[in-house]
This record gives C-alpha cells, structure tokens and sequence, in this order.
C-alpha cells in the first residue's frame, strides 16, 4: 500500500470511530432508559388515585402496630392519630359520642383492609410496566448476552421495588423524588448494557464503511427516548380497572369521617373526595 494512502485511511478508520463512540455515548439512551423506569417506579401513585377515583389527602398516613397515625406540616391539626375508635388531634384526645367512635372504628378496619389491595395492585403495576420495558427491549436488537443481563439487571430492581411495596407502611416512604432517585439507580445500571451492545453495533457499521446504519442506530435510540412514554403510558392503561375497583372502598372511607371533628372543634377531613 502506497504510503500516502495508509495515513488516509487511518484517518477515516479513526473518524469512524469517533462516530459510532458519539453513537454509543448519546444522551438519548440515558433518556430512554430514565423513562422506562419513571413509568414503573411508581405504579400506583396519589395522582393515580386523585385521577381515577377523584380523591385526595393532605396529610401522609402511617400504620403503626395498634393504631393510624396522620401528620401533615400544616395547616393544624398537625398530627390525628386514631385508635381502636379514640381519637387524638396534636396529642389531645377528644370525647367522641358512641357513633363517633363507631365510625372512626370502622375507618381504621376498613383502612387496614384496604392497604392489602393497593399493594397488590402496585405489584401488578411493577409487573406490568416490567413486561412493557422487556416488549420496548425487544425492538432494539441486542445480542442474546446483552438481552440476558438487561433481563436479568432488570428483574434484580423489580424484585427491589416490590420489596420495597411489601414492608412499607408509610406514605412517607415514596415522599419526594422517590421516581427520579428510582431512575437514576436503575439508569446507571442498564444503560452501560444497553449502550455498549448499540455503541458495537454502530461501530461495526461505522467501521465497515456504512455510515447509514450507524446513523439510523442513533436516530432509532433518539425516537426510542422522544416516543416511549406515551407507550408505555398506553400500555399502563390496563392497570386502570384495578385502579377504579379500589374506588368504592375509598369513597367508604371518606363518608365514614363524615361529621367527626378534632380537639378544634373542626371536621377531620382526613380524604377529601372531588364532586
């Protein structure tokens, strides 16, 4: 080989393989794989209720061993605690007639039967979301090793969340960027696999000379990261009609405080159900 041609073509071999490291590095796969897990870090969220069964609270509950703990920063009472049909608005207890107790008794029951039910529901959210994650995997192409470890990763964080769903017992647990924080950890893991399997993809294309493939590998990734949530947010639909059987327990729960009142002499107004 002619020694002006050699420097020529190294420097198209090295530019071909700046182009697919750029490919294998994009900021598109950390979007895609942010997104992927966004949509299932929180199956069943406050909003989902808000939405589907038009309820909401301001305050966070907490199930303690022999009792319901409410606490909000404000405005008071700051903290309602119930027990066995007795009641305590910011540790004061407050006389309640018999019916008052009846009903508070029936809450705190009906409460504790609920939780059950929304954990499972949320587990089949993680499940759902985890099969929808696995579908979008399937369109990327990846090697039989690359799809084994994104499965197997992919499945260790699952087993995590729906741990982490098992043992709460408090809101308090998925205060605050829970889903971003889920994200993050679960991006951090994934994406490597994922853009070390497209990033040899890209490079194999590059550096056989076909600028084409390569180029269609980013624009796959970047349509990936623009165009996943509202598929996922679409296949998160069929969570929609456990969602909404869960309704009439809650719209129980609100008619149950209905007329009890705190140590102020104003209504609890632990849930609130839009008209």
């Amino acid at each position: 080989m002619p020694w002006h041609i050699q420097p020529r073509l190294v420097a198209q071999r090295v530019s071909l393989m700046s182009f697919a490291r750029r490919i294998m590095l994009m900021r598109p796969l950390r979007s895609l794989a942010i997104v992927l897990f966004l949509s299932a870090a929180l199956p069943l969220q406050a909003q989902d209720l808000a939405a589907t069964c038009h309820a909401s609270s301001s305050y966070d509950v907490t199930l303690k061993t022999d009792s319901l703990l409410f606490d909000r920063a404000s405005p008071a009472p700051f903290h309602v605690e119930l027990q066995h049909g007795a009641l305590r608005t910011d540790g004061v207890a407050v006389h309640l007639n018999a019916e008052d107790q009846d009903r508070l008794a029936l809450f705190e029951r009906d409460l504790r039967t609920l939780v059950p039910r929304v954990r499972v529901v949320a587990r089949n959210g993680v499940d759902l979301a985890m099969r929808a994650m696995r579908a979008e995997a399937d369109g990327m192409g990846l090697a039989p090793a690359t799809r084994a470890e994104f499965d197997r990763r992919l499945g260790v964080h699952a087993d995590q969340l729906r741990q982490r769903i098992a043992t709460s017992r408090s809101t308090h647990d998925w205060q605050g960027d829970v889903a971003g924080e889920y994200a993050n950890k679960v991006a951090a893991d994934l994406l490597p696999v994922v853009a070390a399997d497209l990033g040899q993809q890209a490079l194999d294309a590059a550096l056989a000379g076909d600028l084409q493939s390569a180029a269609s590998l980013r624009d796959r990734a970047s349509a990936l990261a623009s165009d996943l949530q509202p598929r996922l947010q679409q296949r998160m639909q069929a969570l929609r009609p456990q969602i909404e059987a869960l309704c009439p327990a809650i719209q129980r729960l609100a008619e149950l405080q209905q007329g009890v009142r705190g140590s102020d002499g104003r209504p609890l107004n632990l849930l609130q159900i839009a008209p």
